[in-house]
């Protein structure tokens, strides 16, 4: 076999082996050299960056590994990445939102509890209570305490019951069933119980349990021991019903829900504290400290309401509501000479300290809510602008047929008459429609400049325009502007159907007559006083002059004629000594649910000494059903009741002069 040539520069294993220096002759076995078999030269390693040989087309695959180091750049790329969003994120929390993650670690440590504020009280103008706010107690217990294993007697929640249920005023056999239920913790046995009532309970529990440890165990056991309380504030109305529809009510949540509780809850509410504590767990840290912060007591409020005739007003209306089966009703007092208002009393009402049995619809003030046509009540104000404008006197002579024929429609009077011949005087002490569309007719060349000055006069009544009461839900009534007139409101608007307003806006028409033609705004509040008993007066009320005091002297004159004149509309409101001024209403009534006429609203309006106004009286009422439905049966009467007793609680005399006698008919007759 043939020697594989060596490669070149490059000996055997065992040249390299004896090196320079060895001898091989003396290295074989017997003097002999060795031979050796060379093995195969290795092939060159490829060099770095060059590429290998190609392999013959005999020789196997050669397996080559990637290189690393791209992936070991990506997983290097992938970390930084990884570790500049931690870096971010860390310096975000750190720095940039540091407050905001601190205020929410603070709100997750600290606990921070409500502290109510007192709700100030509402009076009336002599100081005494029509609302206040005192401690009440909702009673709960445990029932897991009454359980034989913890009352040590089998009928626990049967004796706890028996000494409840009078004290609480509730069912025996409810509060037992509530006391022996096993799938909670706790039970609320009755809600806003008084003061008085728990001291009850709380000394009851504390005798059972003195002689449940003085005796051997279980022969006296104490059945009250899970009975608990939960003290709250509770509004109160002492007078109940009085003044419930001015006073309004406080809902659960402590705020007003209607009425003055609503208007000024601001006001009244205050503003309450807190405690704020460290918790750990769910429990508080004794040693991290409390911090608390006072409630702010709420003011007090003084109304204008005088509380014995705003009870003489409710029950004079609530009586003949219910007499003449009428819808509603309501009567407002107000002091002529200061606008205030001495009452709002309305019926239906309800009692603010238990709404379970009202209505909803009885919670608001229909006083100021409810918008309706006036009818003939607001013919003086048609009158005031015929005497403003110099058109006609108390004496002017006017012929009024039987019946008027105008645009579309023939208009009439309450009775079938002959032609009267009247006086303007006469056209309003017989309260006579067709003689105020002649009269109206006078204020313009033509029927639409006459409109636009009876309309301008209406306005500065205050027709159309808040009471400035501010009322939740008030309505401002509605009075169209003359060019919207149509061919029917021209004629009928005169005499106090095609315009609404509210018995607080129709109160406020004559009370602007009884002080000499200057209007005052009507106010209920006379004032407040602060948390720090510092007493505020309300703002003075806003003064407008809508006529002449001679105007407004003469009117008065003229609805005394209403009263003491036999031919008079308005004599069941006499009231023997006094000078009386009043007018009677009966308006075809709009049914809020169809939309259409159907029943009639009755109303009287007056003030007296009609001299010496002192106070102004509105009766309003709604459908009634059951006998007369004229403002002079309906109303008259309770007009009268509550002006006497205003005028004697006021402490008004009799002016002693005697009322103005004007004449009725242009000839002095009966009939024309």
């Amino acid at each position: 076999m043939s020697e594989r040539p060596r490669e070149p520069g490059r000996g055997t294993r065992a040249d390299r082996r004896e090196g320079p220096g060895r001898s091989g002759a003396g290295s074989g076995r017997g003097g002999r050299e060795q031979r050796r078999v060379p093995r195969p030269a290795r092939p060159p390693r490829a060099s770095a960056g060059r590429p290998r040989p190609p392999q013959g087309s005999g020789g196997g695959a050669v397996l080559r590994l990637a290189n690393p180091r791209p992936r070991l750049r990506l997983v290097a790329v992938g970390l930084t990445l990884v570790m500049l969003v931690f870096t971010v994120r860390l310096l975000q929390v750190q720095a940039v939102d540091a407050d905001v993650y601190a205020q929410k670690a603070a709100v997750n440590r600290y606990v921070k509890v409500p502290l109510a504020a007192e709700r100030g009280a509402v009076t009336a103008r002599d100081g005494s209570a029509l609302a206040s706010t005192v401690d009440a107690y909702d009673i709960t217990a445990d029932p897991y305490l009454f359980t034989p294993d913890q009352a040590k007697t089998r009928d626990a929640p049967e004796q706890a019951a028996k000494i409840l249920a009078p004290l609480l005023d509730q069912d025996r056999a409810e509060l037992a069933e509530k006391l022996s239920r096993k799938d909670t913790r706790y039970v609320l046995l009755a809600r806003q119980q008084t003061p008085q009532t728990w001291r009850k309970i709380k000394k009851l529990k504390s005798r059972m349990a003195a002689k449940s440890s003085s005796a051997p165990k279980g022969k006296y056991p104490n059945v009250l021991a899970g009975v608990f309380q939960e003290k709250h504030a509770k509004r109160v109305y002492p007078n109940k019903e009085l003044a419930a529809n001015v006073l309004g009510f406080v809902n659960r949540a402590g705020k007003g829900g209607a009425g003055v509780e609503a208007m000024l809850d601001k006001k009244l509410a205050g503003e309450d504290g807190r405690v704020t504590y460290a918790q750990s767990g769910g429990r508080r840290v004794p040693t991290a400290g409390v911090h608390e912060q006072e409630p702010r007591p709420g003011s007090g409020v003084e109304l204008t309401l005088d509380r014995d005739i705003q009870w003489s007003a409710q029950q004079a209306i609530t009586d003949q509501v219910a007499a003449s089966h009428a819808d509603s009703g309501y009567v407002i007092v107000q002091d002529t000479r200061t606008g205030q208002l001495l009452s709002m009393a309305a019926a239906p009402g309800f009692d603010p300290n238990d709404l379970s049995g009202a209505k909803v619809k009885s919670f608001g003030n229909p006083a100021v809510q409810d918008a309706y046509e006036p009818g003939s009540t607001s013919k003086l104000m048609s009158m005031a602008a015929v005497l403003e404008e110099g058109k006609a006197t108390p004496g002017t002579a006017v012929t009024v047929p039987n019946r008027l024929k105008r645009a579309d429609r023939s208009f009439a009077d309450d009775i079938d008459h002959p032609t009267w011949h009247l006086t303007l005087n006469g056209v309003l002490a017989k309260s006579s429609n067709i003689g105020t569309i002649l009269a109206t007719e006078q204020l313009g060349k033509t029927q639409s400049e006459a409109n636009k000055v009876l309309h301008h006069y209406m306005s500065e009544f205050g027709i159309g325009r808040p009471t400035g009461l501010g009322f939740p839900g008030e309505t401002r009534g509605l009075l169209p502007k003359p060019e919207k007139w149509n061919a029917s409101q021209q004629y009928t608007i005169p005499f106090g159907q095609g315009l609404s307003l509210n018995a607080v806006q129709a109160a406020s028409i004559y009370s602007t007559i009884a002080n000499g033609g200057e209007r005052i705004e009507p106010s209920l509040v006379r004032g407040t006083t602060g948390p720090d008993g510092r007493y505020s007066p309300a703002d003075p009320p806003e003064k407008s002059r809508v006529v002449s005091e001679k105007t407004a002297k003469t009117l008065s004159r003229m609805l005394e004629s209403v009263v003491a004149d036999m031919e008079g509309t308005g004599t069941t409101a006499k009231i023997p000594g006094y000078r009386v001024a009043g007018k009677t209403g009966t308006a075809n009534r709009v049914d809020p649910k169809t939309g259409r006429y159907h029943g009639y609203t009755a109303s009287f309006a007056g003030f007296a000494p009609a001299d010496k106004p002192r106070v102004t009286v509105y009766c309003a009422v709604q459908n009634p059903k059951k006998g007369s439905y004229f403002g002079s049966e309906v109303c008259g009467p309770v007009f009268k009741k509550v002006m006497k007793f205003s005028l004697k609680s006021l402490q008004v005399p009799p002016t002693g002069a005697k009322p103005a006698r004007l004449p009725v008919y242009a000839d002095h007759k009966s009939n024309g």
